[in-house]
């Protein structure tokens, strides 16, 4: 079964559409890529998937056990979140608060997961670093590990590389696919297309004429001016 299954959905804001005619499914292990010209609706439609938002028609299922809290989200980072000032351990595991009411008390389980996570991003060197004092491709991959401490199944991410250097872009999107490698189903934003289509299985081009598909097959419908 399906992870998530969108139909004839209609996302917008308050009572106003930004895109609707949505129809896709995401499988355990796929690797979405959302792509669209701005304004037409990729993150408000992932956060309607996510609950932020309240769909305006259709219907969104979850399959496998899986729960809209089961889903690791990495947004796009304002410039007040840059200057965060807190150390990165605890931007980290601060992804178990909202599981724990006001007690923010963490578990043996839950460090363990959090120093897990920042050793796979690479960032476990910078537990005590600010957070604020961190490049922009480090601060992406702390977030990263944030979301990863929300979810082993699943990440939705919104125009992860967003400025970050050509570098550490391009180290952005090998990280990423790594974790897809490992089993973790990804829906990224992207407004790179060339580049983010390398890694993804699926597109989903959300614009007047919506589409979801093979990235194989999208790339023949580009071709043939189709979208």
């Amino acid at each position: 079964m399906a992870l998530i299954t969108c139909e004839n959905l209609a996302v917008g804001y308050d009572s106003k559409v930004i895109a609707k005619n949505i129809n896709f499914s995401v499988n355990k292990g796929d690797y979405v890529c959302v792509i669209g010209e701005n304004g037409t609706g990729k993150s408000t439609l992932i956060k309607t998937i996510l609950g932020i938002k309240k769909q305006l028609s259709g219907s969104i299922s979850f399959g496998d056990g899986l729960s809209k809290g089961d889903i690791g989200y990495l947004p796009q980072q304002t410039d007040a979140q840059k200057d965060f000032p807190a150390a990165v351990k605890e931007v980290v595991i601060s992804a178990f608060c909202g599981k724990k009411g006001v007690f923010a008390f963490y578990s043996k389980k839950e460090k363990a997961a959090a120093k897990i996570n920042m050793e796979k991003m690479g960032i476990g060197h910078l537990a005590n670093k600010k957070y604020s004092t961190l490049s922009g491709g480090q601060q992406q991959r702390v977030l990263l590990a944030r979301a990863l401490c929300a979810a082993d199944k699943i990440l939705m991410l919104d125009e992860p590389v967003t400025g970050l250097d050509p570098k550490a872009a391009d180290d952005m999107y090998e990280t990423i696919k790594k974790l897809n490698n490992e089993g973790i189903t990804i829906i990224m934003i992207s407004h790179d297309t060339e580049k983010s289509l390398n890694f993804a299985s699926h597109v989903l081009y959300i614009g007047k004429n919506t589409f979801f598909g093979s990235t194989e097959d999208y790339v023949k419908i580009k071709e043939n001016k189709m979208v």
